[in-house]
This record gives C-alpha cells, sequence and structure tokens, in this order.
C-alpha cells in the first residue's frame, strides 16, 4: 500500500514536470514578448520626450534666427540660449548665438563659443568670417587676415562662389581702412581673375583700385566694365578719373567730357574735366602747334606763374621757403623784359628756359601754400608732365 503510494506520488511529480517543462517555452516566449513591448514603449517614450525638446529647441531657434536678422540682437540673444537648453551641443545654435552676441558688441563671449566651433569644424566659412572680424575690430591684424583667408577658402552653405567673393571684397575694404594699400592691390588682383564683365561688379573692383592707388588696373576694369554698359556714369567717371591720375589727359578728357554729359551734376568730374581742358591747351609742348600759338601760351603761363608768386608771398613761410621764393621772384622779374611773343618765335632756347621757370616756381609755391587749382593747377600738372624730358 505504501509503496503503491510512493509510486501515485512519483508519477504525479514526474507528470508536473512533464507539464513544466511544456509550459515554460510559452512561458519564456510570454516573457520575450512582455519584454520588447516594453522596449519599445520606452524606446518611444525616449523618441517622443526627445522629438519634444528638439522641437521646442528649433522652436527657440527660428525666433532667433528672425530677431537676429531685424537685428534685434538681445531678443536673438535670449532665444538662442533657450534654444541650447535643448540642445547644448548644437553647432548652429552655438554659432548664430555668437552672431548675436558679436551684435551686442559682447565680442569676448562671441570669440569663446567661437574658438570652439572653430575647433569642431575650422573648415567652416561663418565661423572664420566672425573671427576675422573680431581680430579686426581688436587691431589683431595679422589674425584678422588669416581668417579672412580661411573663410574665402573655406566651406559654405549655398553659393560657395558669392560668399567667398564677397569675403575677399570684405577683406579689401578692410586692408583700405588700415591703410595697407599694397595688400589690398594683391587681393583685388586675385579677385580680377574670375570675374567676368558684369559692369556692376567691375566698377566696384575700379573703384577699390583707385582707393589702392593702382590706377592701370582701375583703368583696366571700368573699360571692362563699359564694355557690356557703355553708359554707365561711375565707371565713365572713373576711367575719366584713372586716366588722369596716370597722365593720359586726352584719353581723361574723353571719357570725363562723356561723364559730364551722363550726369550733369557730377561736380567733381567736371572739375577735373576742366583742369584737363586747361592742361591741354597750356601745355607749350604739345604737337602738331605752330610757333605762334607755342609763343602766346608761353607768354599767358608766365604770367599766371608770376601772379601766383605774388599771392603765394606770406610771413608764415619757412625761412627757406622765402629766400627760394625770393630768388624765384628776382629770376622772374630779370626775365620778364625779354619775353615777348616775338623774341620767343626767335629764339626757341627761350621758351625752354621760361617754361623752366614756370615750373619751379609751381613746384615751390604749391609746396608753400598748398595744391593749387584751376590754371596754376594745369601749369603744375603740366611740369610733372614733363619732368625728366
Amino acid at each position: 500500500m505504501v509503496e503503491s503510494q510512493q509510486d501515485n506520488t512519483a508519477a504525479t511529480k514526474q507528470m508536473n514536470l512533464r507539464r513544466y517543462i511544456r509550459q515554460q517555452p510559452v512561458m519564456l516566449a510570454l516573457l520575450a514578448v512582455f519584454g520588447v513591448i516594453f522596449f519599445l514603449a520606452a524606446a518611444g517614450l525616449s523618441r517622443a520626450y526627445h522629438a519634444q525638446r528638439s522641437a521646442l529647441g528649433n522652436r527657440w531657434f527660428s525666433r532667433g534666427v528672425v530677431d537676429l536678422h531685424a537685428g534685434r540682437y538681445d531678443r536673438a540673444v535670449t532665444e538662442f540660449r533657450a534654444a541650447l537648453l535643448y540642445s547644448r551641443d548644437n553647432y548652429d545654435y552655438q554659432l548664430n548665438l555668437a552672431e548675436a552676441l558679436t551684435g551686442l558688441k559682447r565680442t569676448d563671449e562671441a570669440y569663446s563659443y567661437l574658438v570652439n566651433l572653430w575647433d569642431r569644424q575650422p573648415e567652416n566659412g561663418v565661423v572664420n568670417l566672425e573671427l576675422s572680424r573680431i581680430a579686426a575690430q581688436r587691431g589683431q591684424t595679422e589674425q584678422a587676415q588669416r581668417y579672412y583667408h580661411n573663410a574665402i577658402y573655406a566651406v559654405w552653405p549655398g553659393d560657395q562662389e558669392l560668399k567667398r567673393r564677397d569675403t575677399r571684397f570684405e577683406l579689401i575694404e578692410y586692408l583700405l581702412n588700415i591703410h595697407a594699400k599694397a595688400q589690398a592691390q594683391a587681393e583685388l588682383i586675385a579677385l580680377e581673375e574670375n570675374l567676368g564683365e558684369d559692369p556692376a561688379l567691375q566698377k566696384r573692383v575700379g573703384d577699390l583700385f583707385l582707393r589702392a592707388e593702382d590706377y592701370e588696373h582701375a583703368l583696366a576694369a571700368y573699360r571692362l566694365g563699359l564694355k557690356s554698359d557703355r553708359h554707365n556714369e561711375g565707371a565713365l567717371a572713373g576711367t575719366g578719373r584713372a586716366a588722369f591720375q596716370l597722365g593720359r589727359y586726352p584719353l581723361a578728357e574723353r571719357y570725363l567730357q562723356a561723364a559730364v554729359a551722363a550726369n550733369p551734376g557730377d561736380t567733381e568730374s567736371a572739375e577735373r574735366l576742366m583742369t584737363t581742358e586747361l592742361l591741354l591747351h597750356m601745355d607749350p609742348f604739345r604737337r602738331q602747334i605752330s610757333e605762334e600759338e607755342r609763343a602766346r601760351i608761353v607768354v599767358d603761363a608766365f604770367a599766371v606763374a608770376g601772379r601766383r608768386l605774388s599771392s603765394c608771398a606770406t610771413p608764415k613761410a619757412a625761412e627757406g621757403s622765402i629766400g627760394a621764393q625770393t630768388s624765384l621772384a628776382d629770376s622772374w622779374a630779370k626775365l620778364k623784359p625779354r619775353l615777348s611773343e616775338q623774341e620767343l618765335r626767335r629764339d626757341p632756347d627761350l621758351v625752354e628756359q621760361a617754361m623752366e621757370l614756370v615750373f619751379e616756381i609751381e613746384r615751390q609755391t604749391s609746396a608753400t601754400c598748398g595744391t593749387p587749382t584751376g590754371t596754376d593747377l594745369a601749369l603744375l600738372l603740366i611740369a610733372k608732365l614733363h619732368e625728366g624730358t
């Protein structure tokens, strides 16, 4: 009986064990399903959480961009900082915050952000440009130029060529403002290589070449732009000015006449045209004029120089200048009785002697009394034109 009960107990345990073994895969499968469900739920909640944070960050960032572009820098700073609460390492958020801080002249704060951003992406054009501007404000010329050059050859979003060109224009303006004209000329020459014949761009480059005192390249840039826009008032005036500075007065006269005709209100070109016409008329050494006309021109120029010498006599002049002017006055007075049109036609050497004295008077009085105007300016330019001949 006892043995029978033991057999029944053993049989029951064996059946339970078999049932458990059969149920275990089902339980494991259920647990796995529940685990996957919980994992997906947790992942979904996490994604939703991060999506919400991202959406909030983007919302603050969008507001900041609007205010930044509108020049409301204080509001933009607040909004970009709010955006960074939701994404502390976001590159664009930090970059725009730095731009807003720069707008508020809080350059030290902006610089700290920009340096970190540069370490992460040294090829970023916007970062390099902002760093160049801060260095320029601080008077750090070498650093400013280095960052400007980095920006010119950096990676830019959108139209890279346009951004690089605009950056080089900004660098040139900076160099001109610090009177680094030779460096500005080099940058302008590099810029001009791929500029094409766009009249607006060529005029802009011509204007910059004028400021850099590179009149040959200025003349070339203006004339290239005029091929596409022959009536551009600014380019006509610029061409006339560049030719004037180069001493190419017939060419200057032609373009200045066109500039004044196109824009009668251009008083600067009108004054330069008047000087050019006086110069061309008063030069006794120009070709294809008669001996009679040459003699008349010399007599008139001699009289003009005498009046300039008299009006420039001033007790405020330096002692050496007074002595030089006295000597010139004596020379003028001694030569005057011999100076007649008849005598000048008879003696060509007298033409040379008289004009040498005229030129020396104009040079001396220019140094003593400042740059002349009118006929005296024309004679001074004629003197420069014939120096060494």
